[in-house]
């Protein structure tokens, strides 16, 4: 199975010792990704809706980037900085999968970044 690294300059840049994902195969792992405008670095928006909408957003490029859509994603790992928020964040999340959501976890995002107030892993096929 060939594996590769993914690099888009129009998803959010990692920050640390880590990519933007791996291709695998046939599937794609893109790593835990937030609200970070990818030309500034800088958090996006102070509500969840709009940092939802920007990490949601950087997702989708770094799939458009191997070929592949949101569409194509068949689970996420959101994590959140504040359980309260999960109500604002769904609404933004289903105006990104109207139908046939992927399956879904969740998590509590330990409070590292100033701000951040959404990280969200995916996986999709090719």
């Amino acid at each position: 199975m060939s594996k590769y690294v993914i690099q888009s300059k129009r998803g959010a840049p990692p920050r640390g010792a880590y990519s933007q994902g791996w291709r695998a195969g046939d599937f794609i792992f893109v790593t835990g990704t937030g609200p970070i405008d990818p030309f500034t670095g800088e958090i996006v928006g102070e509500s969840i809706e709009q940092q939802t909408d920007q990490t949601i957003s950087n997702i989708s490029a770094i799939l458009e980037a191997v070929g592949s859509s949101m569409d194509k994603i068949v689970s996420v790992t959101i994590v959140l900085a504040d359980e309260d928020d999960f109500a604002g964040m769904n609404e933004e999340y289903l105006r990104w999968f109207p139908t046939n959501p992927p399956a879904r976890q969740g998590a509590k995002l330990p409070a590292r970044i100033p701000g951040l107030k959404v990280s969200i892993a995916a996986i999709a096929q090719q």
